[in-house]
């Protein structure tokens, strides 16, 4: 294991928000904020020791690539090339394979004099978990006076690869010490949603939600209809999917509204927006109880919403997705806004 000790830096804003982020894997350790009767509260699961994050663990509130989520047979195929990448989950690769972006420390490029925003770089090198090309990465963390934590992606290529990055935090905008997730109110902007194989590779169907407990369309319990009879969520151990989101905008390059979680209890609201055709609503499904998190807390089963905005899985190897490729002198981009209200 790595001799380097990873540090923390702070975020804040005048409201009571308050990020805690670390160099280890960019991981959002702690993020705190308001109820409705202005008590502060941290909302994503995690341990209370930075040490803790160097161990085992579900992808706590960290960067995810060099590709989130999964890709069939821990392969693809990129200009008549196959590429042979880390088998880290079943079959298959996941969320960047044995030693992701979030298991990699990352230099501080920069902070803002106001402290509002923090600046993370690192170079994945040609063939890194097996892909291609060297990958110049930064992601820039940014909290507004508008309540609005935004993760900004940048990344460029030597040679020809394929990426997509996400931010992997367990929300539950209950606190620290609430239960599941059960009955948070969710909304996702998406008329359809991807079915997955028995190994959790989208089919290549892109299937309405209509008439399934997929349709979230209005806010909905997320415990309302998890535990349904129905193949899918049994596959799942509940929601663990990919949606394709509604673009109902013509510029591309502007976040627009993906989804919207609600718990009325506490009254807090998050709004996800983003420029990514698609977001992954992970339940919390695998969860067992076995990870003791921060104040001695065991995670069961739903114990946080993962809010995943990303390119949809498996896309090299389904030509019908959009592209995940990335050819060099051509830059890559992505936006992530998580946006904090509370609702009387």
């Amino acid at each position: 294991m790595t001799t380097a000790r990873p540090d923390l830096f702070t975020l804040k804003n005048r409201a009571g928000l308050e990020i805690e982020i670390t160099n280890y894997g960019g991981i959002v350790t702690a993020l705190r904020v308001p109820d409705r009767e202005g008590r502060i509260d941290d909302i994503v699961l995690g341990f209370d020791r930075l040490d803790e994050y160097l161990g085992p663990h579900p992808y706590f509130g960290g960067i995810i690539g060099r590709y989130a989520n999964r890709i069939a047979a821990a392969r693809f195929r990129l200009d008549g090339r196959d590429h042979v990448l880390a088998c880290n989950d079943g079959p298959n690769h996941l969320h960047g394979g044995a030693r992701g972006f979030d298991r990699r420390f990352w230099s501080v490029g920069a902070r803002s004099a106001d402290g509002s925003s923090l600046i993370l770089k690192r170079t994945s090198e040609d063939g890194e978990e097996g892909y291609p090309g060297t990958l110049d990465c930064e992601v820039t963390y940014t909290l507004s006076e508008a309540n609005e934590f935004r993760i900004d992606y940048a990344a460029a290529t030597d040679r020809p690869t394929i990426v997509n990055l996400t931010h992997h935090s367990y929300f539950n905008l209950g606190g620290g010490q609430a239960g599941d997730v059960r009955g948070h109110q969710l909304f996702v902007d998406a008329d359809s949603f991807l079915p997955v194989d028995e190994n959790l590779i989208p089919t290549g169907e892109m299937r309405p939600v209509t008439g399934t407990p997929f349709d979230f369309r209005e806010p909905r319990p997320i415990g309302e209809r998890i535990d349904a009879a129905n193949p899918q969520l049994a596959r799942g151990k509940g929601y663990d999917h990919n949606f394709g989101l509604n673009r109902r905008d013509v510029d591309r390059s502007t976040p627009s509204l993906a989804a919207r979680l609600f718990d009325p209890r506490s009254g807090r609201a998050m709004e996800v927006l983003t420029i990514e055709p698609g977001i992954q609503v992970y339940a919390g499904g695998a969860l067992d109880g076995s990870i003791e998190g921060k104040g001695g807390r065991r995670y069961g089963r739903h114990a946080g919403l993962c809010l995943e905005t990303q390119h949809f899985p498996d896309s090299p190897n389904q030509a019908a997705f959009p592209s995940a490729r990335l050819d060099p002198g051509e830059p890559y981009r992505s936006v992530t806004i998580y946006r904090f209200s509370t609702t009387p």
